[in-house]
């Protein structure tokens, strides 16, 4: 009675229930394949025939009559004669080939780098990347194997460890500085996608996309790298000093005490304001436009705070205006 209670399957198909399955074992419970029936295959899927745990078949998409002709390799497992009418029996795998999208990643830990203009900087980088299965007998060789269901959530840390060390291992080994890779993420994104691919694909996975969407720096480093900014956005040290002066004259002339409240006094605040001008008449050379402005703009400041005289103003104003290149 044993073979009469089996059920022959006439048809195998998988409908996909969610977004995060990547593989699927069809359940065949006691049942056995009639020879002679189909196998559908959606757009989107793969599907495999495993013999006793040997991957035998692949089927893409399309509706497949189970013959001995299109199940070559699994019949001479099997040594059926050429008639092949008995029913058999099989594990079969369905594989979802559809992208999996909005994939996140991000570097719990700093990734400690040697930036050519800032030394060892530890800096965090986050972002998504999207992949795909595109060899499905690898993936089920390294990752799925006989699990009945296999899903994104399965292989999430195991994909977000990949990219964290192969991103870590890329930028150890790179000369690009952190202006450039934060100045231009679309190409450092695709520096990094490239160096991902190969480990993508030992998986029997394709990564199609991969974004760098944030690089940050510990709070003690980019106070270093404002600081570093400010001297280059003001020039060299004299004239970092020189607008430091200025805008500490702005603030105190803003205090309810004027610059004498602040325990400048009129007297040094004009001081300060003449020995500027002296420093900037020093040379008596050309001067760059960018200079000249920077420089005016430092002595109306320090004329709206009252340290100048308008007619010091306009006088220095017109000498570096002669000056300009």
């Amino acid at each position: 009675m044993g073979f009469f209670s089996k059920q022959f399957i006439d048809v195998i198909e998988w409908t996909e229930s969610g977004d995060d399955i990547l593989a699927f074992k069809y359940r065949m419970e006691d049942n056995e394949i009639q020879t002679g029936g189909r196998l559908v295959v959606r757009e989107t899927q793969a599907a495999l025939f495993v013999n006793e745990g040997q991957i035998a078949d692949q089927f893409m998409a399309g509706t497949h009559k189970l013959t001995t002709q299109n199940l070559p390799l699994l019949t001479n497992l099997k040594h059926w004669d050429k008639l092949f009418n008995s029913p058999f029996k099989s594990d079969v795998y369905f594989f979802s080939l559809r992208e999996k999208t909005d994939q996140k990643w991000g570097s719990q830990q700093p990734i400690t780098i040697r930036d050519k203009e800032l030394g060892p900087i530890r800096l965090r980088a986050f972002g998504n990347y999207s992949y795909k299965i595109n060899d499905p007998k690898t993936f089920y060789k390294r990752l799925s194997g006989t699990k009945e269901v296999y899903s994104v959530g399965d292989l999430e840390g195991q994909l977000r460890a990949l990219v964290v060390t192969s991103i870590a291992s890329s930028l150890g080994a790179s000369d690009i500085s952190f202006w450039d890779m934060a100045a231009n993420q679309t190409r450092f994104s695709e520096t990094l996608k490239s160096g991902l691919a190969a480990p993508f694909n030992d998986y029997g996975l394709k990564l199609t996309n991969f974004f760098v969407e944030s690089l940050t720096l510990p709070d003690e480093v980019q106070a270093h790298v404002d600081k570093l900014s400010a001297q280059r956005m003001t020039g060299d040290l004299n004239q970092y000093a020189q607008f430091q002066a200025a805008d500490s004259i702005k603030t105190a002339a803003a205090n309810p005490g004027g610059l004498a409240g602040a325990g400048v006094g009129i007297a040094a605040g004009m001081q300060m304001g003449q020995a500027i001008m002296g420093s900037m008449g020093a040379g008596g050379g050309k001067v760059s436009s960018e200079d000249a402005i920077g420089k005016i703009n430092q002595l109306h400041e320090l004329m709206k705070s009252g340290a100048l005289s308008q007619a010091e103003f306009d006088a220095k104003k017109a000498e570096l205006l002669k000056k300009i290149t």
